[in-house]
């Protein structure tokens, strides 16, 4: 089971995961041994709240296919079990992010006198700014 949060864990049968050959340097290590891991979890078919897999699949992130697929690359460490560990981390980090609600915003206005200090600064300014203005000869 992964964790995300107190009141969410995924079973771990829902991720699906791979071991790739890692890219970048790295020399022979990295031509022989695929200790790269690509981690595929289908939000759709899930075990997700509905509200979770809906904020999930609106949210713009580049690891979410158009499918509604997420998929992570780790390729950080030199051995599979840490890349292992830190793919489904990081999953669990961008579900725990989705499972977080967002608080509703309540619309203020400004009040009067904050409208009328605005108001006094804009004329000030003004001013200021037309004493810049050619000097007349008269």
């Amino acid at each position: 089971m992964l964790k995300v949060s107190n009141k969410i864990s995924i079973p771990l049968d829902e991720v699906e995961m791979h071991a790739v050959r890692s890219q970048g340097a790295g020399g022979q290590n990295v031509n022989k041994v695929a200790s790269a891991i690509h981690l595929r979890f289908d939000i759709a078919a899930s075990s997700l709240p509905q509200e979770i897999k809906l904020r999930l699949l609106g949210m713009q992130d580049q690891r979410i296919t158009s499918d509604g697929v997420i998929v992570i690359k780790a390729q950080r460490f030199r051995t599979q079990e840490k890349n292992r560990a830190d793919a489904l981390e990081r999953l669990a980090d961008l579900l725990g992010h989705a499972a977080r609600r967002r608080k509703h915003r309540v619309p203020t206005r400004p009040t009067r006198a904050s409208k009328e200090r605005r108001l006094k600064k804009k004329t000030r300014r003004g001013q200021i700014k037309s004493l810049r203005g050619k000097v007349s000869d008269h």
